[in-house]
């Protein structure tokens, strides 16, 4: 054979072994791609039979609010001053959803900075409730909720009022922030009536002192249950129209021999129109007690305008008769409030304004300021 032909015999020999080690290691690949498919298969078919353990990303959510509070006020009745700067309060909601009907809803908070003995501050859980829906337009809550009176003790996120301190009357007489444990049945309708049905725990006070008698659901004595209704009516736009009824046994929660029954009663509207808000508040306690405590009121008016989505300001008169003490009856207490309010975002806002008191209230006058956020 020539070398020629010996030559091209060898190329072709060598392709040809070439070509079985290719087609080889193309089969042992095919193998190995069906075998990872399998695999593949396999791993999906478990995630689709396995609860997914990440729901919690979508379905539960976290937020909240604070206020920071300088006060500059000072009373010539009492000969003192109050300069103060105080963190007031720092608020963490946790709510999640367990499906289309049924949900949590919760609201830590902590107030004054610091909480402990000898401390400002206290930490309070201000709710922690599950709704279950019964309808398209009605729902029952179970567990630790704010009481359904009043315009702030429900919605009382800083930039979602004026002022940088709560009102007298709600904060005395309702007394927000004003939360029970219990269950509460609430429905709404179409042509904007909704009603709230709650049995609650009650006050604990003989003494009549309503404030003080809240008991914020800790270790609550429930001798004496709470009974509350609510009616409320949206149904004009700009509107809301709305009063509550609640009425307990007993006040004293069975320690003394006679009952103290006590029956609140609740009326405000609001109305908006073309950035101008008109608000009056009327709150009554009648408690069967004999004292002067038998009889706590109050009333607020208010006036604010919108100039735009950033500014308003308002003018507000409040006046309390209120026990404020085992043996303080005040009689008269009114308090003068003008400022303004500017949100740099819808959920932030600055606040500033200045008070003017009776000598009923403390006489305490000068200026608050305030930044607050939600979110």
């Amino acid at each position: 054979m020539s070398l020629r032909k010996t030559l091209i015999a060898t190329t072709i020999a060598a392709s040809l072994a070439s070509t079985g080690s290719f087609a080889a290691d193309l089969d042992s690949l095919q193998k190995q791609i069906d075998e990872l498919k399998a695999e593949n298969s396999q791993i999906l078919a478990n995630l689709e039979s396995t609860p997914d353990s990440t729901s919690y990303s979508s379905t539960t959510t976290i937020g909240g609010y604070g206020e920071l509070h300088y006060n500059n006020l000072s009373s010539d009745l009492n000969n003192s001053e109050k300069k103060e700067m105080d963190f007031h309060r720092f608020v963490l909601f946790f709510a999640h959803e367990f499906n289309d009907n049924i949900r949590f809803f919760s609201e830590l908070e902590l107030e004054h900075s610091v909480s402990g003995d000898g401390q400002n501050g206290e930490v309070e859980l201000e709710q922690a409730y599950i709704e279950f829906d019964t309808s398209d337009t009605a729902n029952i809550k179970a567990g630790v909720f704010l009481m359904p009176a009043g315009i702030i003790n429900e919605t009382h996120e800083p930039p979602t009022f004026y002022g940088v301190e709560r009102n007298n009357v709600e904060k005395y007489i309702i007394p927000a922030t004003w939360w029970e444990g219990g269950v509460m049945y609430s429905a709404n309708s179409a042509s904007g009536i909704s009603y709230d049905l709650a049995i609650t725990s009650g006050l604990y006070n003989a003494d009549g002192v309503i404030r003080s008698g809240r008991q914020k659901v800790s270790n609550a004595a429930a001798d004496a249950l709470a009974y509350t209704a609510r009616v409320k009516y949206t149904g004009i736009a700009g509107l809301e129209l709305a009063g509550t009824a609640q009425y307990q046994s007993d006040l004293a929660q069975g320690t003394t021999a006679d009952e103290v029954s006590a029956v609140l009663l609740e009326a405000h509207v609001r109305y908006t129109i073309s950035g101008f808000t008109a608000t009056a508040l009327y709150a009554d306690w009648d408690v069967d007690i004999n004292t002067t405590a038998d009889s706590q009121n109050g009333f607020l008016v208010e006036a604010s305008y919108k100039f735009t989505d950033k500014i308003g300001v308002f003018a507000r008169q409040t006046e309390i008769d209120y026990q404020k003490n085992a043996t303080t009856f005040v009689e008269g207490a009114a308090q003068t409030d003008v400022g303004i309010n500017y949100w740099p975002h819808e959920d932030v806002v600055l606040k500033a304004d200045y008070q003017l008191q009776n000598d009923e209230a403390g006489d305490y006058d000068g200026f608050n300021l305030a930044i607050g956020y939600q979110f």
